[in-house]
């Protein structure tokens, strides 16, 4: 009996590691950096590479962070690449690189690195969609800067974009996460924080081109950075979800609005 048992608890295992999300790690060389850099990806239990290929979410980590952090963080984002039969690659954007190409230090080129050189060399490995209607890009705090960032500048790259408790406002914190390393002085190089600064560059968009979710907790430092943006989207007619609810700037948060935001995407994949 005890090992008609065993065998039926190996086999039950077996069983779900067979069909299970499965973790590489993509190293990509970045011509522009002239480094090797670490990716996460996260590939659904259903994943294969004759079938005819799978959307993409990108989610972007926060400031101090790395690739590894979604998926240490909240286990669950590997049951969500199941359960919405995507791939979610995670990628490794330094811990203050904020997610653009650095005006003032030619080694920080993450927008060059993100938006360019890692989407071609996923494309290359997995059975992808390779096309801007099956790629999406999310992600927390510096992530939802960086999300909205790259998605506005290369809106043939990804359809659509989110942010979560995203800084999309980084003028009045001079002095905060190394973005004075990364932009110069503010005092000095007023014109590197206007022009990268993602509240400023809602111009960029053309009504309903690229489809829009942000949300921030109403505790959150960002908060009011959030609710200018959705003001001025508001004011000039950009459709978009944006939500507030309670909550701070934490992996609580975090661990909650990525589960709504999964749902805005996979909608937007199937359409």
């Amino acid at each position: 009996m005890m090992r008609q048992l065993l065998t039926t608890l190996f086999v039950i295992c077996a069983a779900l590691s067979a069909f299970a999300s499965r973790l590489d790690t993509l190293k990509v060389p970045s011509k522009s950096m002239g480094k090797s850099i670490a990716n996460l990806v996260i590939l659904p239990d259903s994943y294969t590479a004759q079938k005819q290929g799978y959307p993409v979410l990108y989610l972007l980590h926060g400031a101090g962070g790395d690739h590894t952090d979604w998926v240490t963080k909240v286990d669950a984002i590997k049951k969500y690449a199941d359960a919405y039969n995507m791939i979610i690659v995670c990628p490794d954007g330094s811990k203050t690189s904020w997610y653009f190409d650095s005006p003032v230090d030619p080694v920080m080129r993450y927008e060059t690195y993100v938006a360019k050189e890692l989407v071609q060399a996923v494309d290359k490995k997995y059975n992808t969609l390779a096309n801007s209607k099956s790629r999406a890009i999310t992600g927390l705090s510096m992530g939802g800067h960086g999300a909205f960032y790259l998605a506005f500048k290369h809106q043939e790259v990804w359809g659509a974009a989110g942010s979560m408790s995203g800084g999309l406002d980084i003028r009045p914190f001079p002095e905060n996460w190394d973005l004075s390393q990364r932009l110069g002085d503010y005092a000095v190089n007023p014109d590197n924080w206007e022009d990268n600064t993602v509240i400023n560059m809602v111009h960029l968009l053309k009504k309903d081109n690229l489809k829009l979710i942000f949300d921030c907790g109403v505790n959150d430092f960002f908060y009011d950075a959030n609710m200018r943006m959705h003001q001025i989207l508001m004011e000039r007619n950009i459709p978009h979800d944006y939500i507030e609810r309670p909550g701070s700037h934490n992996w609580d948060y975090w661990a909650n609005a990525i589960q709504f935001q999964l749902l805005f995407f996979d909608s937007f994949f199937k359409s």
